[in-house]
């Protein structure tokens, strides 16, 4: 952050304020812990602040302090609505186009108050009066842990707060071996560490709570890999059949796409989702090296995200998807012939 955005949130934090903090749709581990953890802070504050989440978000992220106060605008439709109405100041983290928080868009755009974005994705929209956005961090956890710093009061940070932070960390960095991961990711990591976050424990809440379905789940997607050698790249498809077979909940496929990019010579991983509920595939792209899956993810997926890790959709059947994606492939022989290191 500059100094004039620094001196600009410190004004509008220097009287009591009504705010909302908003993660994006389908909130992962990045976006719960960070907009907790700023929580826990503007509370301290002596702001009146309510998280409001597009949707529900996986189970394994439920432990959190503070997690009993998000609000659901799908499930708490009315009281969210009126949070919002009420406001006088806005957050979202974790985003960076009002695209991304569905339905909320709506009510959102209606405002006259001023939004306060902190993002590390790329090419961020303008809707916002303050915009901390820096794609060279690791993870939005890692962002507001600076932010809280830039505001004078990183002494200020609780166990609560730490716990909250360190695990958006250790999620969107792929447990620190993702190559985001900075020097100053590690510092910060330990400072939190420092002031009460037991990382042994969060790692055992967020990886070690699975479920028999989750984990046969996970045995259909690797029988399902396909391994296309001359692109170095693997993808993965689950059917909308395969996930009510193995009872699937939401956050059952977190880290799938990952196992792709644990094969020798492999630097581009997808996996295909189908959900027929929203009519659509969900596509979760990662790579390793210089291969930018957000460029891909964007021109051809209605997607985004990073350099190595991003999202996208397709409004086509999970078969015809797997098809139009192998044919795109040539097109990147080159790119993805380039060794990984």
């Amino acid at each position: 952050m500059n100094f004039e955005d620094i001196q600009a949130v410190k004004n509008l934090l220097s009287e009591p304020q009504k705010i909302v903090i908003i993660p994006h749709k389908n909130p992962d581990g990045d976006a719960i812990g960070s907009t907790l953890a700023l929580w826990h802070y503007l509370k301290y504050r002596g702001h009146e602040a309510t998280v409001i989440v597009p949707n529900d978000y996986p189970k394994f992220l439920k432990w959190m302090s503070g997690n009993d106060q998000i609000l659901n605008f799908e499930r708490e439709n009315s009281q969210a609505k009126s949070k919002i109405e009420a406001a006088t100041l806005i957050f979202t983290l974790d985003f960076n186009h009002l695209g991304r928080i569905g339905q909320m868009e709506e009510p959102l755009g209606k405002l006259t108050v001023p939004f306060v974005m902190i993002d590390h994705h790329q090419e961020p929209s303008d809707y916002a009066e303050i915009m901390y956005s820096d794609v060279t961090m690791s993870s939005t956890c890692e962002m507001v842990y600076n932010f809280i710093e830039y505001l004078g009061d990183a002494e200020s940070i609780t166990p609560e707060m730490a716990s909250c932070l360190y695990t958006g960390i250790m999620t969107d960095t792929g447990s620190f071996k993702f190559s985001s991961t900075t020097a100053k990711t590690h510092r910060v990591a330990a400072q939190l560490i420092e002031k009460g976050a037991e990382s042994t424990e969060i790692h055992h809440r967020v990886f070690d709570t699975n479920t028999p379905g989750r984990l046969h789940l996970l045995g259909t997607a690797l029988n399902n890999m396909v391994i296309l050698k001359d692109y170095q790249t693997a993808y993965i498809t689950l059917s909308q059949e395969e996930l009510d077979a193995h009872k699937y909940q939401k956050g059952d496929t977190e880290g799938f796409v990952n196992y792709g990019l644990t094969l020798e010579g492999i630097i581009f991983a997808v996996i295909f989702i189908e959900n027929r509920e929203e009519g659509i595939i969900k596509i979760s792209f990662r790579s390793v090296g210089d291969f930018s899956v957000n460029e891909f993810a964007r021109r051809h997926f209605e997607g985004g995200g990073h350099t190595n890790a991003a999202g996208g959709k397709s409004n086509t059947s999970l078969t015809e998807t797997a098809t139009h994606f192998e044919s795109l492939l040539e097109d990147y022989a080159v790119e993805l012939a380039r060794p990984s290191i």
